[in-house]
């Protein structure tokens, strides 16, 4: 896991009190003022994924919505010794195979809901994403794949 900090950004290390500043050079300059506190975000998400890991909680809902962790998959290579798979079985007349990338551990606690834990923050919401994209909730009955708490605000019946 590394970050490119652009050439016009410094880190100031104070070993007394263990804290770190992010400065940039000229903090008049538009780009450099947008890109200061975006570095720091992403400097934090690292910090945060070393010292905790960030999380992802899917939920699948659904009538016959569940979820597997695989070690073999029958649609997909394995694209590293080792790989684990999740399947999901979403209303598809085949289930769905997704490799879990590299860095990332699944579990699934419940049928129903799949755990996802890693360091980095991007990976982790990039593959919770790839994993909604199979079925985005949707307003009139409720039913899809959330993640994190997300929830939508159920649409009235089409009357004509």
């Amino acid at each position: 896991m590394s970050l490119q900090i652009p050439k016009y950004m410094d880190i100031d290390r104070n070993l007394e009190t263990r804290k770190a500043t992010l400065k940039v050079l000229d903090p008049k300059e538009r780009d450099q003022r947008e890109m200061w506190g975006t570095t720091r975000a992403y400097l934090q998400n690292h910090v945060l994924g070393v010292s905790e890991g960030h999380t992802a909680i899917l939920r699948l809902n659904g009538v016959g919505y569940r979820a597997t962790i695989e070690s073999t998959a029958t649609t997909v290579q394995s694209e590293y010794p080792g790989q684990q798979f999740v399947s999901l079985k979403v209303g598809y007349s085949h289930p769905i195979e997704l490799g879990i990338p590299q860095g990332i551990k699944a579990s699934t606690p419940q049928p129903t809901r799949i755990l996802l834990e890693g360091i980095e923050k991007e990976v982790v919401m990039q593959f919770a994403a790839k994993i909604r994209m199979w079925r985005k909730p949707e307003p009139y009955k409720g039913k899809g794949i959330f993640v994190n708490g997300e929830t939508i605000k159920l649409k009235a019946k089409k009357i004509k």
